[in-house]
């Protein structure tokens, strides 16, 4: 008796926009920064977003990162339909699924970078023990389990992103999304930083989205989605995987 025929598997998405629409009125004027994009990311996909400024990548980033709402199509993140949630369920969403590194830190001063890493974990209602040995787990990951009680001002710019790379890892998020991480660091910290994120994305299986307007950094990723005029113009996927087509993600869970 013959076996069944095997039907490929379909790609499971840790985050998934669909005809994703988002306009503004500015002064009047009806403004699309994004035109029906659709685009699917891979659970442990490296993926670099790039375009010149004006081209709705950081649109984009603010949509994948649920700090926006699109004004029209969908976005879902692990299959779940946000745009279907009230402001306090995207708040859960961003806290649980999400870790985000920024081009300028975004960490507390006066805090240290134990403190500044389990800062997430105190939305989430985990209790102190807890969030200070996870802090110290994620710090360890990326070098840095000798600098725990120095505070921002007493770390380099590749440490101090170090601190933000394991503040947005500590909450075990499905995907990280990384604007311009290597922005305000000289070369080698920002060689250091995207050695930590590649390790972490390839140890970890966390799938890491980086929008950046350097092309060097863009080429590092394994998969590059180039932008303009708020529509995706390319997409490239590096190695012997099958080519994505943006317009391809559509199917919600």
């Amino acid at each position: 008796m013959s076996s069944p025929p095997q039907t490929e598997a379909r790609v499971r998405y840790a985050i998934e926009a669909v005809d994703v629409v988002r306009s503004y009125r500015m002064e009047g004027v009806q403004v699309e920064a994004l035109r029906g994009v659709s685009l699917g990311i891979a659970e442990g996909e490296y993926v670099a977003v790039t375009g010149p400024s004006g081209s709705g990548k950081s649109t984009l980033m603010h949509l994948l990162g649920a700090l926006d709402r699109p004004t029209s199509g969908r976005l879902l993140i692990g299959g779940m339909d946000t745009t279907r949630l009230d402001d306090a369920g995207l708040a859960r969403v961003r806290g649980t699924e999400i870790g985000f590194v920024f081009q300028a830190f975004q960490l507390l001063a006066r805090t240290s970078a134990r403190d500044n890493v389990a800062l997430p974990l105190v939305y989430r209602g985990v209790g102190r023990a807890e969030r200070r040995r996870r802090a110290v787990e994620a710090l360890e990951a990326v070098g840095l389990g000798h600098r725990l009680t120095h505070r921002p001002t007493q770390l380099s710019g590749g440490e101090q992103q170090r601190v933000a790379i394991a503040r947005a890892l500590v909450g075990e998020p499905r995907l990280v999304l990384a604007d311009e991480p290597t922005g305000n660091l000289d070369t080698a910290n920002g060689h250091e930083v995207l050695a930590v994120l590649e390790r972490l994305n390839r140890e970890r299986g966390v799938a890491v989205v980086l929008v950046t307007h350097d092309g060097e950094v863009a080429a590092r990723a394994t998969r590059l989605v180039r932008m303009r005029d708020g529509e995706i113009v390319s997409d490239e996927v590096k190695g012997t995987q099958t080519p994505r087509v943006s317009g391809e993600a559509g199917g919600g869970a």
